[in-house]
């Protein structure tokens, strides 16, 4: 049996009672890393709380060498956590069809994700949302135009953007919210167009998140604090929507 076990936002605590009682049952407990991380707890501080010994994977060990997960899983009982939900990214549906290839039992057990803690923190409805787009570290001449064009289709359809900020997680590098929007400034500037509002979020699931909205100066000034951070750049805003975030984002 493999389990796919969604760890929620912030530390080992996030899991839920169900997800708990399959790891501490589990012969073999996989953490995938290079997605996302619990900024607010380690993988000592995991194996302590779960009274389970984590083998940590990279990329490759997912999406190129699968076989020690899936041997584990064939012949025991295996979980494979991740921060957030676990079929959130492809990689995880991927591994999963790769079971069912193999005859291995599967299933999930669900965590708090990201994208709908972003709602509840920015007060942006849910159904208004398009396509996400994920902004990266720029590699050399490598400056892909990806996100200002995936932005500048939802805005014109007046819907609301999920920006993911990239984690470089071998380097332990989390691009933080200023970062993102100097790029993604540099990208309407190429593009000939504007990003009038930012919404930045640090921290979601913690006991100290925040949320603040502004325009690309205010965001670049505001200390946002510790990661992760994530973003959104919102459509126009509804009544509710913008009451919300005056009340508890700062927008002026």
């Amino acid at each position: 049996m493999l389990t796919f076990i969604g760890l929620g936002l912030c530390d080992e605590y996030d899991v839920s009672v169900r997800g708990l009682e399959a790891i501490r049952q589990a012969d073999a407990v996989f953490l995938e890393v290079y997605t996302s991380v619990l900024t607010g707890t380690t993988i000592p501080r995991l194996e302590e709380y779960y009274g389970k010994k984590i083998t940590p994977l990279y990329r490759e060990d997912v999406e190129l060498h699968p076989e020690p997960i899936l041997d584990a899983a064939a012949n025991g009982d295996a979980v494979f956590l991740t921060a957030g939900d676990s079929m959130v990214a492809t990689t995880h549906a991927d591994i999963r069809i790769r079971a069912a290839e193999r005859g291995i039992p599967t299933r999930i057990i669900h965590g708090a994700s990201i994208t709908t803690a972003v709602c509840g923190l920015s007060g942006l409805q849910n159904y208004r949302f398009g396509k996400s787009v994920s902004v990266p570290f720029p590699y050399g001449k490598w400056f892909p135009m990806t996100p200002i064009e995936v932005i500048s289709a939802n805005l014109s359809q007046n819907l609301h953007t999920l920006v993911f900020l990239d984690i470089q997680k071998d380097k332990e590098r989390y691009m933080r919210i200023a970062e993102a929007v100097d790029l993604l400034e540099e990208q309407a500037s190429r593009a000939g167009t504007s990003i009038p509002l930012y919404i930045g979020i640090a921290r979601a699931g913690s006991e100290n998140p925040v949320v603040h909205a502004g325009d690309a100066n205010d965001m670049r000034e505001f200390e946002f604090g510790a990661p992760l951070h994530i973003m959104v750049v919102p459509a126009e805003l509804h009544d509710v929507e913008r009451e919300y975030l005056e009340r508890f984002a700062g927008l002026c």
